[in-house]
């Protein structure tokens, strides 16, 4: 098939939303698809680093066209102060760009892949043909009893937020993509609950991120120091208040006292950390039982999974959670919340969840008190998960979850 896909954010070797636009159009072109690609232009000078040096198939089925809405328009773009209606212009000029492109081509099919919101448009819809919207996110919210003891500055993020999200349903612009799309597909049940329900008939919960080809869920695990004895639980992502680390430092301070061979590690940066290292001091945790990383280069973070016995992800919204998927991938299992994407990836073959439904905060951060324990006591069942995080990994790569929205729609 022709296939034009709608993605703001498309840039290779990067993680978050421009890998999705990226990975899903390298992934459709492996399906015998041709591939056009919309968006921004300041992407085209890696696009085309990248793409000059590849071969067969996509050199002759992945093209790309750069669009920006007129300068006066950046204006609304810098310094963030209405990056949301910048990008409402660039919906609006891309979709007048698709249509002079599918005047020449005749596409089968349009796809809006990026951004991977929710609350943002896409006029692709009014092309003629098929549509599909998503996977699209946003609509997951931390439990309040969760984040109750936080600042008022970050419930005050989380309660805008929650504000934000219940105008989604009455958006005339959304009401619109959703009635053009010929399928809507979202990260979590929590998103899902968002769209009006006249409109669950052609919606379907899928992730919208995945793992690079299965070849890195082969990789082997380093041999661990058994004269250290030491167990090793890591954390990789921002320091933020909704990912959970408040929970989580709790948890492993609860750990300590059972288990006092065990360390954490830290890997990220944030506004946060001020507040999750004031927590360690008030735990009495000790510096040689947790290390703090700043972001690390791809070979050392790869380093970090294979070496470490858990993985520590108390996130309390996130939509994907792509540091859970590379954990996976390098047999690493997982301990999550029941909340959002990590929820809707991880199962008791890989990992454990927690399910938060309303608990407090004690009933919550004892659970994963519960789980790390399991876990970190039990040899054999380490090396169990850590096989099934391997599989489970290769079940979410780029070309199966691809392969699960196009087979779905019959359009092979």
């Amino acid at each position: 098939m022709k296939i034009l896909l709608s993605a703001y954010a498309c840039e290779p070797n990067k993680g978050s939303e421009p890998g999705v636009g990226w990975n899903w159009a390298l992934a459709l072109v492996r399906r015998g698809h041709q591939v056009w690609v919309i968006t921004r232009k300041n992407n085209q000078q890696a696009i085309e680093l990248a793409v000059n040096g590849m071969g067969e198939p996509y050199l002759s089925n992945l093209s790309f066209t750069y669009y920006d809405p007129p300068k006066w328009v950046t204006w609304w773009k810098k310094g963030r102060r209405g990056v949301h209606l910048y990008y409402l212009f660039w919906q609006i000029g891309a979709y007048f760009e698709a249509k002079r492109l599918h005047v020449l081509r005749e596409f089968d099919l349009v796809h809006h892949i990026t951004f991977v919101s929710v609350r943002q448009p896409s006029f692709m819809g009014f092309l003629g043909i098929p549509f599909i919207f998503g996977p699209v996110a946003g609509g997951e919210s931390a439990p309040w009893k969760l984040i109750m003891n936080l600042s008022w500055k970050s419930k005050s993020v989380d309660l805008f937020r929650s504000l934000v999200n219940s105008f989604v349903r009455f958006d005339l612009f959304m009401w619109l993509t959703f009635y053009k799309a010929k399928s809507i597909y979202v990260t979590s049940e929590q998103t899902l609950s968002l769209i009006p329900k006249v409109f669950h008939n052609k919606s379907k919960v899928q992730l919208a991120i995945a793992v690079d080809p299965p070849e890195v869920c082969k990789i082997e695990k380093l041999s661990k120091d058994n004269n250290s004895g030491l167990l090793h639980i890591l954390y990789v992502g921002q320091f933020l208040h909704w990912k959970g680390m408040h929970l989580g430092l709790n948890a492993f301070s609860n750990v300590l006292k059972q288990l006092p061979n065990v360390h954490l590690t830290l890997v990220g940066h944030g506004p946060e950390e001020v507040n999750w290292r004031d927590i360690v001091d008030r735990l009495e945790i000790k510096q040689h039982q947790i290390d703090w990383y700043p972001w690390l280069p791809q070979e050392a973070l790869s380093t970090l999974y294979q070496s470490h016995d858990v993985f520590l992800f108390p996130s309390l919204r996130d939509s994907g959670g792509m540091v859970v998927l590379e954990a996976l991938s390098y047999g690493l299992p997982v301990i999550c919340l029941k909340l959002g994407g990590p929820g809707a990836i991880v199962d008791d073959t890989c990992g454990r969840v927690v399910v938060v439904d309303k608990l407090s905060q004690e009933a919550v951060v004892n659970q994963m008190t519960e789980k790390l324990l399991e876990l970190l006591s039990n040899s054999d069942l380490l090396i169990q998960l850590s096989n099934g995080a391997k599989v489970k990994a290769d079940s979410l790569s780029w070309d199966k979850s691809v392969e699960n929205i196009y087979a779905s729609l019959m359009l092979t």
